[in-house]
């Protein structure tokens, strides 16, 4: 045959290549690099997290929608996903789940939290 890779008898945890008295590590063996990178990027999400309990005003267009066409939400940042916004509105108890694929932009009343490497606050 050809000797490719299917011909080999390889089972999981062997090194499936060895040259040079130098073996290449499997999965198991591989370092671990990821102490190295950041937990999480600056996403919209992860900056509402550092927010959270802040009140913002949120502007939302839903296309083809009369009633959503333009609109403002604002609140307090209670949570935040990578989809969602969930607020709530102390001025008449109103809880609102915003998606954000809908979102405009965000505006704050005060400085905003900000990290580009996102540590959550749980």
């Amino acid at each position: 045959m050809n000797n490719s890779y299917f011909d080999k008898n390889v089972f999981p945890g062997q090194p499936i290549y060895t040259g040079n008295g130098m073996t290449i590590p499997n999965q198991t063996t591989a370092p671990n690099y990821t102490s190295q990178m950041p937990l999480e990027q600056s996403y919209i999400e992860n900056i509402l997290r550092l927010n959270r309990g802040k009140q913002i005003h949120v502007h939302y267009t839903v296309p083809d929608s009369v009633e959503f066409k333009d609109r403002e939400f604002s609140g307090i940042i209670e949570q935040s996903g990578r989809d969602h916004i969930i607020l709530s509105d102390p001025s008449d108890g109103k809880w609102y789940l915003l998606l954000m694929i809908y979102v405009d932009f965000i505006t704050f009343d005060e400085k905003i939290n900000y990290s580009p490497d996102f540590v959550p606050n749980n």
